[in-house]
């Protein structure tokens, strides 16, 4: 895959969960797809991705299954 940002070949897809929101209207998307380019070292997320993110949190009731998650403050 080419880099789009220093159009290198060897960029690859890397898997991450996102947080978006806080307090009860937090939300974790999961397996989000990030473009990774280890030659410049940048990360980003296809305009594609951003329309679906955006999607899902629109209709996140459609989407979301309800889980427990442990929180800790870093000091």
């Amino acid at each position: 895959m080419v880099c789009d940002i220093c159009r290198s070949e060897g960029a690859r897809i890397r898997r991450v969960a996102r947080t978006y929101g806080k307090g009860k209207d937090l939300l974790v998307i999961e397996d989000i797809p990030v473009v990774s380019c280890p030659h410049c070292g940048e990360s980003y997320l296809t305009a594609e991705t951003l329309h679906e993110i955006e999607r899902i949190k629109l209709h996140r009731r459609n989407f979301a299954v309800e889980r427990s998650v442990e929180i800790a403050t870093f000091v």
